[in-house]
């Protein structure tokens, strides 16, 4: 489908969560032209560890924004690393890679 992407059409998508993942998953087969403006206000799980603890914004849903926008040939891969989540480590069990 990508052979039929028009990249003359440009996009701008504001959001975040879920749903800014489900746009932007479905509007790359359609152009690469686009720019993503990603809220960063997840305070849930290791997110807001991430914040309380260190001051850092958290990353997941600009991560996840990253594998929406990967070809697919570099989705899966993308998915699988900054998916992973570490199971032990002191400070790092229960955090994501990306």
């Amino acid at each position: 489908m990508e052979s039929d992407r028009n990249d003359g059409l440009r996009a701008v998508v504001i959001g975040g969560g879920t749903g800014i993942y489900a746009v932007l998953t479905g509007l790359r087969h359609y152009t690469s032209n686009i720019t993503a403006i990603v809220s960063m206000s997840d305070n849930g799980g290791s997110s807001g560890r991430l914040r309380d603890e260190f001051g850092y914004l958290p990353p997941g849903d600009v991560r996840r924004c990253l594998v929406a926008l990967a070809s697919d040939e570099d989705s899966l891969l993308l998915r699988q690393l900054f998916e992973y989540r570490f199971d032990r480590g002191l400070g790092l069990n229960g955090h994501s890679f990306g």
